[in-house]
């Protein structure tokens, strides 16, 4: 993990994380220039390098200012960007009544070098508007953790994702900001950016087994596939709920849904690193979706007595980890089925052999 590599001021964030493999090299990008994004890019050479040309990525023209060396190991590139936060509400007529929108480019971002942790592997961007005319932040703030992984595992506390070492972790966290109107619920605008031919699908999985995540039963993933090939390039994934609390347990949990996907090629991700990676182009030469993610009841109430939500969904490169039974599970489920298919299978061995069997108190004639 690298921050502001070649740059020695911290009034911008940066943060390079680098995964070598046998073969190859997983590169992951986050910054905050603009709307806090990242940068997913994978190559065929354990030697990949990122550069920056840092004054040309602090400029109004930003193009080209971020590079892998040398280009011709890069085999796929995407970008993820969290680029708004919507609070709304219920008018009289039952309609969403929107307030004014949070654009995470006109954010203000604190640095990240206390946070960053080289030991766990973990950095968090903290930011609050330039500007709050309404006060909202005067005791809150928005935060993205980010946590990079070395191996397969699970997380510890909720909701318990399961990860690779092919993947790392952004946490969204609502921290402290008062709400507009009564019964508020918030919803986060996530933006992708890939090349042409790979398009982006939203998959839902369901299960019956809730033992990592109680009384979550769906699973949501945005995969970026190949048109050509149909193979899965990248991925966000991410459980159907959000917490409201800093130690979540099952009753804080908060109701997550999902709003189509939709192309956005309308609107560009006011990103830097984004625009330094791939060109002023980036509407015309590759596509970009959105999706947006609320998060609230049917009243809102969970978040407007708390003040605290954050949910969590992991990103990384090629399929995204299926959960499978576990040993407890298959053995629990062994036993409920198999016992009462055992008592059927003696019952029935009973019935076959009393009825085979005759019984008279006449002794036969002859």
């Amino acid at each position: 993990m690298q921050y502001n590599p070649g740059w020695n001021n911290s009034s911008v964030n940066l943060l390079h994380v680098r995964a070598v493999g046998p073969g190859d090299t997983l590169h992951y990008i986050w910054s905050s220039i603009g709307a806090p994004a990242v940068l997913l890019v994978a190559t065929a050479s354990q030697s990949s390098a990122l550069h920056i040309n840092w004054t040309q990525l602090l400029s109004p023209a930003p193009a080209g200012a971020i590079w892998i060396d040398p280009p011709s190991s890069v085999v796929y590139s995407a970008a993820v960007v969290f680029t708004k936060v919507f609070e709304y509400g219920e008018a009289k007529t039952l309609e969403e009544l929107f307030y004014p929108t949070y654009d995470l480019s006109d954010f203000s971002w604190d640095s990240i070098n206390h946070t960053l942790n080289h030991t766990a592997l973990t950095a968090e961007f903290t930011g609050v508007p330039a500007t709050d005319p309404s006060g909202s932040f005067s005791n809150g703030s928005v935060a993205f953790r980010v946590t990079a992984y070395e191996g397969s595992g699970r997380d510890r506390l909720l909701p318990s994702l399961l990860h690779t070492a092919n993947s790392s972790k952004v946490e969204f966290v609502l921290a402290g900001v008062a709400p507009r109107g009564n019964g508020s619920r918030f919803a986060l605008e996530v933006a992708t950016v890939e090349e042409m031919g790979v398009a982006q699908k939203l998959r839902s999985a369901r299960s019956i087994d809730d033992e990592y995540t109680p009384t979550i039963f769906e699973t949501l993933s945005l995969v970026a596939e190949s048109q050509n090939g149909s193979s899965t390039l990248s991925f966000l994934q991410w459980k159907a709920t959000a917490y409201g609390s800093q130690t979540p347990r099952r009753e804080d949990g908060i109701q997550c849904r999902s709003r189509g996907l939709q192309a956005a090629n309308w609107t560009l991700p006011v990103s830097g690193i984004v625009r330094a990676y791939f060109g002023d182009g980036v509407g015309s030469t590759y596509t970009i979706s959105a999706i947006n993610i609320s998060f609230g009841g049917e009243d809102g109430k969970v978040y407007q007595e708390k003040r605290y939500l954050s949910w969590s969904a992991l990103l990384g490169f090629g399929q995204p980890p299926k959960d499978t039974f576990s040993p407890l599970v298959i053995s629990i489920m062994a036993v409920a089925l198999g016992t009462p298919m055992a008592m059927l299978l003696v019952g029935g061995c009973v019935v076959l052999f009393a009825q085979r069997k005759r019984y008279s108190e006449y002794e036969p004639i002859n």
